[in-house]
């Protein structure tokens, strides 16, 4: 039995290890060779690359379980897969490819920050470098962990890069709870923004101080830790290093990256193998009477559209509507055709729809502006809250709110943030958090004639069952 348990163990550690994309050509992840230690700051500038590859590869699968999952998209009737219909109902199995996908990509991303983290322990390189390279792995696993902790609940914790097999199966690989969960992303973040302070980062596909208490804002937000949310949120506002842009279409243009409203973006690179953005080939039409939409005559996949619910959600005027939803597909032959579809990845003048440029943004200042407003609408500073809601509305071009109640504060945010942030990965966690998910989605698919409904405990995601198959002291979440 404990031969079957090792190499079970083993394996779980050996798939998720080298599931990512092998940037680097390393050795397997689960082992640190101390002959194999990297020594120069350019070999640990290679390194550092290998945790933000394996948050790349996270992405689309965010995309479906944070957006799809919701009112603000569906799936269209052009070749959805199972995972997406699954998606779509909120009726995840324990089987579907995107809940494998995130769960693989964090915990990948978490193995490759331990084991630079394990690396520059031996590393004879100056300090200011190596506190950079440290912040940054301590910033990918606290937002990997982030990830992992709202979607599934009790996850593992995986805190150190192993040695040897026998070190893996000594290990306690069962579910530890939320709350000490929390406690190491908390931990981990704080240590990022100090490691990371005062340091000039080569652009906002790389962590930095402001990013990881931005982060930590989050975090302490969704544990409803008001005060000090409060205290790191307006540390960011009050740094000045971030503002928002004033052409909100702007910031998806492949063409801006690195914009001061951004605090960490994921980049993408079009030309190399697996670097590319291939958001857009999943949200535009595949076809439409013969004709395609593309230079090339490209088709698109045509998976995902925006929910007629999410196009009338938008008041008259708002700017954000139109670089993120439009009705009028323009064909190749120069005619338009009424359709519902997202665009604010789309760039019709691509070679390449499933090779792009444009980065995802994790993180931007409007975000920030937000999450403050409704730390000051918690903590009874309800006026305030309206300001700072008003500053991310003037730039989309709306009227000033005032004098509104706290419940209706909380409902002009949750709108607020759904316009603002369409297709970027914000949707589940935020009705999650605010406990509003189960009346917001059950009264939209009521309302949309749909029969399906969203079950408390669908507010946690099911565990993949081939994770569960390999490693016994897994256990799967209650209801799947």
């Amino acid at each position: 039995m404990r031969t079957k348990i090792l190499n079970s163990t083993i394996a779980f550690f050996t798939i998720i290890f080298s599931s990512c994309s092998d940037f680097l050509n390393l050795q397997p992840d689960y082992l640190i060779n101390e002959e194999s230690f990297y020594k120069t700051t350019i070999d640990f500038e290679a390194s550092v690359i290998g945790p933000y590859a394996s948050l790349q590869e996270a992405t689309y699968a965010l995309l479906a379980l944070t957006e799809l999952t919701t009112d603000n998209l569906t799936v269209t009737l052009q070749s959805p897969g199972v995972s997406e219909l699954e998606c779509d109902e909120v009726r995840l199995s324990s089987n579907n490819d995107y809940i494998h996908s995130i769960w693989n990509a964090c915990y990948g991303a978490i193995s490759r920050s331990n084991n630079l983290l394990g690396r520059l322990e031996g590393a004879s390189i100056p300090d200011q470098e190596k506190n950079q390279y440290r912040g940054e792995a301590y910033f990918v696993r606290g937002y990997a962990y982030f990830i992992l902790v709202r979607l599934f609940g009790p996850v593992q914790l995986v805190d150190k890069a192993f040695r040897s097999p026998n070190e893996i199966a000594a290990s306690d690989m069962s579910r530890k709870p939320v709350n000490e969960i929390y406690e190491f992303i908390i931990q981990d973040l704080e240590q990022a923004g100090d490691l990371l302070q005062g340091l000039t980062m080569p652009g906002k596909g790389r962590a930095s101080s402001g990013a990881a208490k931005a982060l930590l804002g989050k975090v302490y937000l969704t544990q409803k830790e008001y005060e000090k949310a409060g205290t790191v949120l307006k540390s960011v506002i009050d740094s000045g290093q971030y503002s928002l842009v004033n052409n909100y279409a702007g910031l998806f243009d492949k063409q801006n990256d690195d914009l001061p409203e951004s605090l960490f973006e994921i980049k993408y690179l079009s030309g190399n193998v697996g670097e590319g953005n291939s958001f857009a080939l999943h949200f535009v039409p595949t076809v439409y009477g013969g004709m395609a939409l593309f230079p090339g005559n490209q088709l698109g996949g045509g998976r995902l559209s925006p929910t007629m619910d999410m196009a009338n959600a938008y008041e008259n005027g708002d700017v954000r509507k139109n670089a993120s939803v439009s009705d009028s597909v323009p064909m190749s032959d120069g005619s338009t055709v009424r359709m519902l579809y997202g665009k604010k990845f789309v760039d019709f003048t691509a070679s390449n729809i499933a090779d792009m440029n444009n980065n995802f943004t994790v993180l931007r200042y409007a975000d920030v502006l937000l999450m403050y407003a409704e730390v000051l609408n918690e903590t009874g500073k309800t006026a305030d809250a309206q300001s700072y809601i008003n500053l991310v509305r003037a730039r989309a071009g709306l009227t000033a709110i005032s004098g509104l109640s706290k419940v209706q504060v909380v409902l002009a945010l949750e709108k607020e943030r759904r316009v603002e942030f369409l297709y970027e990965g914000h949707r589940w966690f935020d009705l999650v958090r605010t406990g509003r998910a189960l009346s917001v989605l059950n009264a939209y698919f009521t309302a949309s004639g749909l029969s399906y409904s969203v079950e408390d405990y669908e507010t946690l995601m099911p565990i993949p069952q081939r994770e569960i198959d390999i490693n016994p002291a897994l256990e799967q979440n209650p209801g799947y």
